[in-house]
């Protein structure tokens, strides 16, 4: 199942065409994106993506609608959409024609997949892989887009290519300094003692992830405080707990890292509950 909804004209049939051949979108990466949790008929943690969506926006000099529009657009689509069902929405905005004119923003709501749903409920294995750059170069360096989450990612599906090509199901993206950073479409977190822990984005030039700050956020109310900190991936074999952490997947327990398996989590459930996501049945 999949429902479309274009700026300007609401919810169309899910195969009408969307782009032009000239949309600086397909010819350069020339737009943002984000990714949303559909949870009883409304996209969660919204409000942050949109201002995620914003700031990246900004980055690359990017006009965007304002927020009502864009919320009407997600709005738009859930309504269509079983509100006992699952989803994952993807709100993308291009500049639009390479000859000048409007941008094209459309919102698009299709079921979770089934990788994702097993991810979530048997966790991942994962081989590290090194990004090339030193933790702190992005952020001085505005031009790399360190933290913009724009359509060029082309680099972060080649990274998930080349971790199945190892027999794993993601990779963790390394420093060349031995940071460990983040994975191509999620964030790390990982549990040492009683603090939550995730990479700070401002120093290293990661993407903020949105279902990571909610976690950190939430993580009082179990008895844990939220911290950023940077480690070593040789470090994650000694915690309490690692997870990839993204919007529609939730949390996915880290459970081998480079062929070396972690010790399980007794948090995992716990975490999940937290942030409101359901464990999947087993297969």
């Amino acid at each position: 199942m999949r429902v479309l909804a274009l700026l300007g004209r609401g919810v169309v049939p899910a195969d009408t065409p969307v782009l032009r051949a000239d949309d600086l979108g397909v010819l350069r990466g020339d737009g943002v994106f984000e990714t949303m949790h559909v949870r009883d008929g409304r996209p969660w943690l919204l409000t942050e993506h949109l201002g995620r969506m914003r700031a990246s926006a900004r980055r690359i000099d990017l006009p965007l609608p304002d927020a009502d529009e864009l919320t009407e657009l997600t709005s738009q689509v859930c309504a269509a959409w079983p509100p006992q069902r699952e989803g994952a929405l993807r709100l993308v905005c291009t500049r639009g024609p390479e000859a000048g004119g409007t941008l094209t923003a459309y919102a698009l709501l299709t079921a979770v997949g089934p990788g994702q749903l097993r991810a979530r409920r048997d966790g991942v294995a994962v081989a590290t892989a090194s990004l090339g750059l030193a933790a702190g170069a992005r952020p001085d360096a505005p031009w790399l887009l360190g933290g913009v989450k724009s359509l060029s990612y082309a680099t972060n599906m080649a990274s998930l290519r080349w971790a199945a090509d190892k027999g794993v199901d993601d990779a963790l993206w390394v420093s060349a300094d031995g940071w460990a950073l983040e994975a191509p479409t999620a964030s790390l977190v990982w549990l040492d003692g009683d603090a939550l822990c995730t990479v700070p984005s401002a120093d290293t030039g990661i993407l903020p992830g949105c279902t990571a700050a909610a976690l950190l956020a939430a993580a009082p109310t179990i008895g844990l405080t939220g911290a950023e900190r940077m480690i070593r991936p040789a470090a994650l074999a000694d915690l309490d707990g690692a997870w990839l952490a993204s919007s529609v997947r939730g949390l996915a327990e880290i459970r081998s890292l480079d062929g070396a398996p972690l010790r399980p989590s007794t948090r995992t459930r716990q975490l999940l509950d937290l942030l409101g996501f359901a464990t999947p049945p087993p297969a």
